[in-house]
């Protein structure tokens, strides 16, 4: 029996000792089995950002909108939209017949619901993406209104199922967001419904047989595998148990080896939209890191290319700001700031470590931290390790700490119980969607996951971000981010390392698993496995 014959009873260690999983060969069925790593927090897209719910969330739920490869906006619940000419009213035209995947119709009460009382006040983006909207109007089931005090470009960026999933009003309000049903038993409009969470195991979700999009999807079902192992991981793609694996799941090494065989694909497309940058987080309330020289001095330690080139094989640029140089083409980027040298300079960081009275003992040590891990796999073990050998060489003794990813999440966002946090962030296609939410005061909100976890407060940089959020004027535009790009790199409350590559490691039968400009995080309705 293969996994995409099991029902109800079979369990999935039973279906794996029997021999493994194949597709079937037919255009459309069979069974997608997908690496997620690790194991979700919740299945709560719409509370929180964490990489793990992103693979499974878009799935089931929708946004209004969905991204072609080319970043460019299509349908997806709104069939159509319109902006007024001063760019304050932005009118969208719902798909007619779609569902809910209890049978309840979709209709702009859900859309109002979800922007006004989700995603404006307790998603981590969110704030951010609409804070512009002052209200949503719903003349009938299927027109939704957005009412903004100002232009608000940015927010026709950030309406994807992944970044503003729509949720089903009648199954939210009144209840408390965090702990609803919804939150680890989903309920969406999207191609595939949720059946089954066997914890340690797996996620289970089944194809919509009332999909509103006619012919899709094309998959009878798809099961995310969580395998804490890396060379698990690995072993289990090579011998197609898994099909596919996204964000590190198959460690670089370990692609290497895998990209040379015919059975696998390997691609680095399918990131763009979110614009990926590892980062370490500094707790600028805590000693020694509210001294910005002590700040400093960590990244002018360490070699951002030998993370690169070492422990994630080429794959990434170093970071030179604290915006992604992926920005340049809007004007946007500042080149030429302190504090991110080329290479290391050990004299420099040296010399602020003791301006900051951090001075060596007789042992040669300065102080001791302990610095949490991202808990999304081996690299990110292995780049904790070098950082602890390089800042020991200017006296820094680091004690690494990985957890799994819910005590991390509450460690980070939630107790702000750390010093120095490994992480890496999405900036996405506009700085106010992914880059704001790392520095302003009003970003400081305890329990949201992904935001200013730092407690970095600066009313010059909140006022220019401001600023950068309404200006339509792209020179004027250019010229806060440059102000803002300035004051980040002497602050450094964040100290960018590198801007990531993820690499897609598939079964070269899987087609159409990237049609969508958020590759891994798109909802598969096309994907099919070739005969």
């Amino acid at each position: 029996m293969k996994l995409m014959h099991f029902i109800g009873g079979a369990t999935f260690a039973a279906t794996m000792a029997l021999g493994g999983l194949a597709p079937l060969a037919a255009k459309d069925g069979g069974t997608l089995v997908m690496l997620v790593q690790p194991e979700p927090p919740s299945l709560a897209s719409y509370l929180s950002t964490s990489g793990p719910i992103g693979l499974v969330a878009p799935k089931i739920y929708e946004g209004l909108l969905d991204y072609d490869n080319d970043l460019q906006a299509i349908p997806s619940l709104a069939e159509s939209w319109d902006v007024s000419e001063d760019g304050k009213t932005v009118t969208f035209n719902l798909q007619k017949g779609v569902k809910w995947h209890d049978g309840e119709d979709f209709t702009s009460e859900d859309v109002q619901f979800t922007v006004m009382e989700l995603l404006s006040k307790i998603h981590p983006r969110g704030p951010n993406s609409f804070r512009e909207v002052e209200s949503i109007d719903t003349p009938d089931d299927h027109t939704a209104v957005f009412n903004l005090k100002n232009p608000a470009p940015y927010m026709m960026r950030a309406l994807s199922g992944y970044e503003s999933p729509m949720v089903p009003k009648h199954l939210l309000e009144g209840k408390d967001y965090r702990s609803a049903d919804l939150v680890n038993n989903p309920v969406g409009t999207g191609p595939f419904t949720f059946v089954e969470w066997k914890k340690g195991q797996y996620i289970r979700l089944d194809k919509n047989e009332n999909y509103w999009q006619e012919g899709l999807p094309k998959l009878d079902r798809i099961v995310g595998r969580f395998i804490p192992d890396a060379s698990t991981r690995t072993a289990a793609m090579e011998n197609g148990e898994v099909h596919y694996g996204a964000y590190g799941a198959i460690p670089n090494i370990d692609v290497v080896r895998l990209r040379e065989m015919d059975s696998i694909g390997v691609t680095t497309d399918g990131y763009a939209m979110i614009n990926p940058v590892s980062l370490i987080e500094f707790n600028t309330t805590k000693p020694p890191f509210d001294n910005p020289k002590v700040r400093q001095a960590i990244s002018m330690v360490l070699d951002r290319q030998f993370l690169i080139d070492n422990i994630w094989f080429g794959y990434g640029n170093p970071a030179t700001s604290a915006l992604s140089s992926s920005f340049a083409a809007t004007g946007l980027y500042a080149e030429g700031l302190p504090n991110y040298p080329g290479k290391p300079n050990l004299d420099a960081a040296k010399k602020l470590l003791d301006e900051a009275g951090l001075k060596a003992d007789g042992d040669g040590e300065r102080a001791s931290i302990t610095l949490d891990l991202i808990p999304y796999g081996e690299d990110w073990r292995r780049a904790g390790e070098y950082m602890k050998q390089a800042l020991g060489d200017v006296g820094i003794d680091i004690e690494l700490r990985y957890e799994d990813v819910p005590t991390w999440l509450k460690r980070i966002y939630a107790d702000y119980d750390f010093s120095m946090n490994v992480n890496y962030f999405y900036q996405l296609p506009d700085p106010v969607l992914g880059v704001h939410r790392h520095y302003g005061t009003d970003q400081i909100r305890q329990g949201t996951h992904f935001v200013n976890s730092s407690r970095y407060s600066n009313e010059d940089l909140d006022a220019l971000l401001a600023k950068g959020a309404q200006e339509p004027d792209a020179k004027k535009r250019s010229e806060y981010y440059a102000e803002i790009q300035n004051i980040l790199a002497n602050d450094l409350p964040v100290a960018n390392l590198f801007e990531m590559k993820f690499l897609t490691v598939f079964n070269s039968k899987l087609k159409d698993h990237d049609t969508s400009g958020l590759g891994a995080y798109g909802s598969f309705n096309k994907a099919y496995f070739e005969e």
